[in-house]
């Protein structure tokens, strides 16, 4: 395979605190544009792989490991608002498998601390932890090989630069023709912010989740990567497993949605939230380079998809559901539910349910909603609606509709000129 069809790799330094909306473009934009504008193709879709690199995660030993949902979440939350409203200004799709020009960028957190020590004779692995964050050593031994690395034309970024070779060595073989430098934002770290991280939030062995996944775009990403965060991962060696069931609405719930004939089939959404999910879970020293499936082992049933991830530690389960309410009323062994702002009320459904058939309710964690806003915008809910429009699933199909229509209204003998 060629290096062009691998993803490229931005690797984001040390985010700026507090990262709030402001902070975060301020710092990260002027990369993201660059990065973005370069790696699109009107040949084929690109994968862009968004790593932020920081510290992230607490504790002394891989079974021990914590981290603070609410401050991950935020963050993520943070950087994919600002991929779309980049890509929206830029009409560049996002959804995974979007066709020629789109970029299928995924945000990937890495955690490592820039002054942490490690011995002369380190040699990086593939060490994974009880959360779905891995260190850089980590990373640089996982996820390869690329076609392009980005990297930030600052201080910050040449370290992470820095250390992120020297863990890659070894591990994968990287030409200095693949790594590309790309201009800076401004990064500033307000002394006295020393923004509260919040309480480290317990992992669970039981997420679940649910959605259309239509043309998977930036709030489903946002979302996956959410509930992921919340899962303890069995440590090596352990015969125990975490599982995250993803509801996907059946394709009969669907046939009345605007511009029903381009939304993708049940399969198809299913496959694509498994690839998104490799892009987190997924560990191996050989990378994808060799790998048929990126998924270690996938089964399929009708209405039914299951993919295991790092040994068997990690599987996730994508399961039709015909309601708003899924697995969630029909199989009790539930831990946490996780869903976005604007379905809080259908949260709020199933814990009724829940209560009612004598079962306890899913503790439930809501994961902020994409926002649009640049600093200091104004009319927030104008600016929110306008966004939303651009980035959601229905808007996808609108767009697909009317490149389709163009398309066709072109290759009309009828629309071209001719000689008198």
């Amino acid at each position: 395979m060629s290096s062009q069809g691998y993803p490229s790799l931005l690797l984001l330094p040390l985010p700026p605190r507090p990262p709030s909306r402001a902070s975060l473009s301020a710092a990260y934009r002027p990369s993201l544009l660059a990065v973005l504008s370069r790696v699109k193709s009107p040949a084929r879709s690109s994968v862009l792989i968004v790593a932020v690199v920081c510290p992230l995660l607490r504790g002394a030993s891989p079974k021990t490991k914590s981290l603070s949902w609410a401050a991950a979440q935020s963050l993520v939350a943070g950087l994919y608002s600002l991929i779309a409203l980049i890509c929206a200004e830029e009409a560049i799709a996002t959804d995974v498998n979007g066709g020629p020009g789109s970029v299928d960028a995924r945000v990937v957190l890495v955690d490592h601390d820039a002054n942490r020590r490690f011995a002369p004779d380190f040699v990086a692995a593939v060490e994974p932890n009880n959360t779905t964050v891995v260190d850089l050593p980590t990373f640089a031994s996982a996820y390869h090989p690329w076609n392009f690395i980005f990297h930030v034309n600052s201080e910050q970024g040449y370290r992470t630069l820095s250390a992120y070779l020297k863990f890659a060595e070894n591990r994968q073989t990287i030409l200095q023709s693949q790594l590309a430098v790309v201009e800076a934002g401004l990064s500033m770290n307000i002394e006295g912010s020393g923004e509260d991280p919040g309480e480290d939030t317990p992992g669970y062995s039981i997420v679940c989740l649910g959605g259309t996944f239509d043309h998977l775009h930036p709030g489903h990403k946002l979302l996956l990567t959410a509930a992921a965060l919340l899962l303890r991962v069995p440590v090596k060696d352990s015969t125990s497993s975490c599982r995250l069931i993803v509801g996907i609405t059946g394709d009969q719930l669907l046939v009345n949605k605007k511009h029903a004939e381009l939304v993708q089939s049940w399969d198809d959404r299913a496959q694509y939230t498994i690839e998104f999910l490799s892009s987190l879970l997924e560990l191996n020293k050989g990378g994808w380079k060799k790998k048929t499936s990126l998924a270690e082992t996938v089964t399929k049933q009708p209405g039914r998809v299951e993919a295991t991830f790092r040994g068997g530690a990690i599987i996730v389960e994508c399961v039709e559901i015909q309601d708003g309410f899924g697995p969630t009323v029909t199989q009790e062994d539930m831990d946490v539910l996780v869903f976005s702002g604007e379905t809080r009320s259908g949260g709020q459904a199933v814990n009724d349910k829940r209560t009612a058939q004598g079962w306890k309710p899913l503790e439930t964690f809501e994961v902020e909603v994409l926002n649009a806003n640049e600093p200091d915008d104004g009319d927030e809910a104008t600016h929110m609606e306008n966004f939303a429009s651009k980035i959601s699933s229905t808007a996808i199909r609108q767009q697909k509709a009317e490149a389709a229509a163009a398309a066709a209204a072109t290759a009309r003998p009828d629309s071209k000129s001719r000689l008198a």
